[in-house]
């Protein structure tokens, strides 16, 4: 699969055409309009020279990754493409809607994945007329640095479908795979997200500070990252989806999201996206 499709070039977007684009995949990422389209291309281009200056990648290699992305508002150039990965928001309508386009652009061999981090995969998968070809590939964010991706089988999806997304994440992208069921939140997130849930109840209690809370598991269990902090890495509107989706998909208490998170996205604080969330960047 050299001819590589992106719907969106957001955040996790941008980091698919970029770890694709450097693996040697021709790259064309589809953006709603001219401006949306600039700014993911400078957040493609500003992400590469990063590697460059860090020494992980030669100026050469990285000039040739980046003339591999294309940029495009226009869903109908997606024709040639053999496998299409949806990077959307988590917008089930949305993302369903764009499904159904792609199944009737696309060749019927063309592989149709998503990223969604939460929602379903059969939903996606039944807004086409082939659903054994649709798969969920979870990346982590940032793609170009987490190794992993989580290959989501729905009830629908063909095994040699699900195969080969192991096989292009881990020998073309040189990622780690593990495999999950369709169910909210898959394997990472349905663990993550009621950790994440419970240290905001901590914090919004008032039982501890947010720097406490984050120290605690810093130093006292040995992980890179406190939870809020991490909260804030993920993005609050990104951790308040999944837990509504959890909620919705489980209904049991340790799933369900805390007002404060609620508020801090109503607010439009979003975490280090936006500049602020349960810190200030």
């Amino acid at each position: 699969m050299e001819r590589i499709g992106v719907i969106g070039g957001g955040t996790m977007g941008a980091g698919i055409a970029e770890v694709a684009a450097k693996a040697g995949s021709s790259v064309l990422v589809l953006e709603r309009d001219a401006d949306a389209a600039a700014a993911a291309q400078a957040r493609i281009e500003k992400s590469i020279a990063r590697g460059v200056k860090a020494g992980k990648l030669s100026q050469e290699d990285a000039d040739a990754a980046v003339a591999r992305i294309t940029l495009t508002t226009d869903i109908g150039e997606f024709a040639d493409r053999e496998l299409v990965i949806e990077a959307a928001p988590e917008i089930e309508s949305l993302k369903t809607d764009f499904f159904a386009k792609l199944d009737a652009i696309v060749s019927p061999e063309t592989i149709l994945a998503t990223n969604t981090s939460s929602i379903p995969v059969i939903k996606m998968a039944n807004a086409t007329q082939n659903p054994g070809r649709v798969v969920g590939v979870h990346f982590f964010n940032p793609v170009p640095v987490m190794p992993l991706v989580e290959i989501v089988v729905s009830l629908k999806t063909d095994r040699e479908v699900a195969d080969r997304m192991h096989a292009f994440a881990r020998d073309v992208l040189g990622k780690r795979t593990i495999e999950a069921k369709d169910q909210a939140g898959f394997i990472v997130n349905a663990l993550l997200i009621p950790y994440i849930v419970s240290a905001i109840r901590m914090y919004e209690s008032g039982f501890a500070s947010a720097e406490d809370i984050d120290e605690g598991m810093v130093s006292g269990c040995a992980h890179p990252m406190g939870p809020l902090r991490l909260a804030d890495t993920v993005g609050l509107d990104i951790c308040l989806a999944v837990a509504e989706s959890l909620y919705a998909e489980f209904r049991q208490e340790q799933y369900a999201p805390p007002v404060l998170l609620r508020r801090l996205v109503d607010a439009g604080f979003l975490g280090r996206k936006t500049g602020r969330g349960f810190y200030t960047y």
